[in-house]
């Protein structure tokens, strides 16, 4: 079961490796940059109200729902606002402006530091849906890669425009792969939790995934893709339901 988890955990993390291969060696236009993370929002949302929500809503109560959704995503937004003012607020763009970038000495480490806090509850997501006793959900793996692969390419930019090297960049998000492989793993220490702690776990991922996709996509989607990402997440969003029932 564990390997089960980290395996998936590494299949879906590893779009981010896959989207800074990319982003480093082949040119890819910004505004195919914004429809990936685009369809990447829509696929989150399926996932995180057709997983998280609704098998939390159906081992407990509402309440316990609420306190762990809205709490994650205040949390998440705390976390975020420090990791922004140390630099982290562009791991998400693909125009930063290299000389500004260049003289903030933090914010590289920022953006990886950002980057591991986007992907960690989307990864635990995994081990959650195994702690529930249910099998890897296709749907969930698919939606955390669409969203992954964005957050490889974007970022990737913003570093390479900030001097960091090819090898440095890439050993970066090798960490961040396996970081996000243990938190899936992470997410199987909830076998022995009581139906309330797994609900208010699973819902407090869904809000920090929420919270993610509301400050960070969402703004960079529109900003590189323009009004047709709306089309696009909406498809994103249809690909996640489908999945969740088809498969």
């Amino acid at each position: 079961m564990w390997w089960t988890a980290l395996l998936w955990g590494t299949i879906a993390a590893s779009a981010t490796l896959l989207g800074a291969l990319l982003s480093l060696y082949v040119a890819i236009s910004k505004r195919l940059i914004g429809f990936i993370m685009a369809l990447g929002t829509g696929a989150l949302i399926g996932a995180t109200s057709y997983e998280l929500l609704e098998d939390a809503l159906e081992i407990s109560g509402f309440t316990q729902v609420a306190i762990g959704f809205l709490g994650g995503a205040i949390v998440f937004t705390l976390l975020d606002s420090i990791v922004s003012h140390s630099g982290g607020k562009r791991r998400k763009e693909t125009t930063a402006n290299y000389q500004k970038v260049a003289h903030q000495g933090n914010s590289g480490l920022g953006m990886f530091i950002g980057t591991i806090m986007d992907t960690l509850p989307e990864s635990a997501m995994i081990g959650m849906s195994i702690a529930n006793g249910d099998n890897v959900s296709a749907a969930l793996v698919v939606s955390i890669f669409i969203s992954n692969l964005p957050e490889g390419l974007s970022s990737t930019v913003s570093l390479k425009r900030g001097g960091y090297e090819n090898r440095t960049i890439l050993l970066l998000w090798l960490a961040v792969v396996l970081f996000s492989a243990i938190s899936s793993g992470g997410g199987l220490l909830l076998i022995a939790a009581s139906d309330s702690m797994k609900a208010i776990t699973s819902a407090f991922a869904g809000g920090a995934i929420i919270a993610m996709i509301a400050s960070t996509m969402m703004p960079e989607a529109y900003k590189e893709g323009g009004p047709t990402v709306g089309i696009v997440t909406a498809v994103g969003m249809f690909i996640s339901l489908f999945l969740h029932h088809a498969i």
